[in-house]
C-alpha cells in the first residue's frame, strides 16, 4: 500500500503530531508499506531523503500563520504524488486542506487525525473561527475517516459530533524499546515537565505547575523541576519562577535532543502535565512516554491516558487548574519512594500492554484497508 502522510512538519523536528507521524510511519514500513511523507523544512534538512525506510520530501515555506507553516510549492508536489491513501492532520489547515483537495482530485481516500481543535487568540481566535465554520466542513465532509485518538474528544469538540458515523478511535503510541527504564538513580525530589514553550502550547499549564511549586516547596524545600523545550515564552516562565521566588528550584534546559529525552524520563521521580484545555490536549504522547520509562505521571482528567492511569493506579489524575491539588499530588508522590515506583512499574505495563506503536499501526493498517 502506498501511504501518503502530510503533517506539516516531520523529524528532526519534535512536537506532538510530528512525533505521531514518524513512529506510526515506522510501523508501516516494517509491514511492508510505502510511506512517503511530504512536510515543510523546518527545521532546515535535506530536501529528499529516507529516515527509517520513511521517504521525506521537504519543502521551503515563506512564513507561518498561527504556528502552521506556508508551503506554496505544497499543492505541486502533491499533484505529483502517487498514492493509494492519504493521511493529513488537523489541527494545521494548510497542508490539511490541499490534502483535501488532492485526494478529491486523485479520487483517492483521505483519512484525517483530529489530534485537537484549531483556536486562537486576538485576532487569531477571528480567523480560526471563519476557519472552522468553513474550510474545515469541506474537508470533514470529504473525508473517508477521521482519527480521534480518545473517545471524549467526540463529546468536547464542537466540530466533530455531526461525524460521529466517521469517526474511529484510535490512541496515540510510545516506542516501548526505545523509552524503557535505564540503570540510573532518580533524583529524589525531581521533576519533569517538556513542552514548547509558546503562546500555542500554553494549555499544557506550565503557569499552573509554576504556581503549584510554591506550595510544594513549603513541605519540600530542595524541590526541582526541570523544564524542557524552547519558545518565545522562555523569558516569561523564568520570570515567573524567579517572582515566585523558585529561581533555586526551576532549571530551564531549553531544547533536549531526541536521544537524551530518555535519560530525562528516567532521572526524574514524577513527570508532570497539567494540561488545561480540553480542546488543545489532543492526548499527550509525553505522558506515555514517561510511563513506558516506569516514570509515574501527575496530569489532568483532560488528557487521554487519564483514564488508563487512573484504573491501574499508575499515577495521579487531578481537576485542571486545581493549583492546590496539583501541590498535593507532588508532594505526595514525592515524599514516598514506595509508592512512586510502584506506580512506575504499573505505567509500564500499562504501555506494553495498550499503547505500543505496533498495535496502532495495526489499527490504521486495518482502516486504510477498509476505506479501499
Amino acid at each position: 500500500m502506498k501511504i501518503l502522510q502530510t503533517p506539516i512538519r516531520f523529524y528532526p523536528f519534535i512536537g506532538g503530531v510530528e512525533n505521531y507521524v514518524y513512529y506510526l510511519s515506522q510501523e508501516l514500513v516494517k509491514k511492508g508499506h510505502q510511506v512517503r511523507v511530504l512536510c515543510a523544512n523546518e527545521p532546515p534538512s535535506s530536501r529528499e531523503e529516507t529516515i527509517e525506510g520513511i521517504q521525506v520530501k521537504r519543502i521551503n515555506y515563506l512564513g507561518k500563520l498561527a504556528n502552521t507553516n506556508l508551503t506554496p510549492g505544497l499543492p505541486y508536489a502533491l499533484s505529483k504524488e502517487n498514492f493509494d491513501v492519504i493521511h493529513t492532520h488537523i489541527p494545521t489547515p494548510w497542508s490539511a486542506d490541499w490534502s483535501y483537495m488532492a485526494s478529491k482530485f486523485k479520487n483517492k481516500p483521505l483519512i484525517v487525525t483530529y489530534h485537537n481543535d484549531i483556536i486562537g487568540n486576538g485576532a487569531a481566535h477571528h480567523i480560526a473561527k471563519l476557519y472552522n465554520s468553513t474550510a474545515l466542513k469541506l474537508l470533514l465532509n470529504h473525508a473517508s475517516k477521521i482519527i480521534i485518538t480518545q473517545p471524549d474528544y467526540l463529546q468536547s469538540s464542537p466540530y466533530l459530533k455531526r461525524y460521529e458515523d466517521k469517526i474511529e478511535v484510535i490512541p496515540n503510541g510510545v516506542d516501548v524499546r526505545k523509552f524503557k527504564p535505564l540503570n540510573l538513580t532518580k533524583e529524589a525530589h525531581s521533576l519533569f515537565f517538556l513542552s514548547l514553550l509558546d503562546e500555542f502550547h500554553q494549555y499544557k499549564g506550565l503557569d499552573y505547575l509554576l504556581k503549584s511549586l510554591k506550595i510544594v516547596k513549603e513541605e519540600v524545600n530542595d524541590v526541582k523541576l526541570v523544564v524542557g523545550g524552547e519558545g518565545k515564552l522562555l523569558d516569561y516562565y523564568q520570570k515567573m519562577a524567579k517572582d515566585l521566588g523558585l529561581e533555586n528550584n526551576v532549571e530551564f534546559h531549553g531544547f533536549i535532543p531526541h536521544e537524551k529525552i530518555v535519560e530525562y524520563y528516567n532521572k526524574c521521580r514524577a513527570f508532570v502535565l497539567p494540561s488545561i484545555s480540553s480542546k488543545q490536549e489532543g492526548f499527550g504522547i509525553v505522558a506515555l512516554e514517561a510511563l513506558a520509562c516506569e516514570t509515574p505521571v501527575i496530569s489532568t482528567d483532560i488528557v487521554g491516558v487519564s483514564d488508563d492511569l487512573k484504573e491501574v493506579n499508575a499515577g495521579i489524575i487531578i481537576p485542571p487548574r486545581d493549583v492546590e491539588k496539583l501541590a498535593q499530588a507532588i508532594v505526595d508522590l514525592l515524599t514516598n519512594q514506595e509508592l512512586s515506583e510502584k506506580m512506575g512499574i504499573r505505567g509500564r505495563k500499562l504501555v506494553q500492554e495498550k499503547y505500543t506503536w505496533l498495535k496502532i499501526a495495526e489499527m490504521a493498517e486495518n482502516l486504510y484497508e477498509r476505506v479501499l
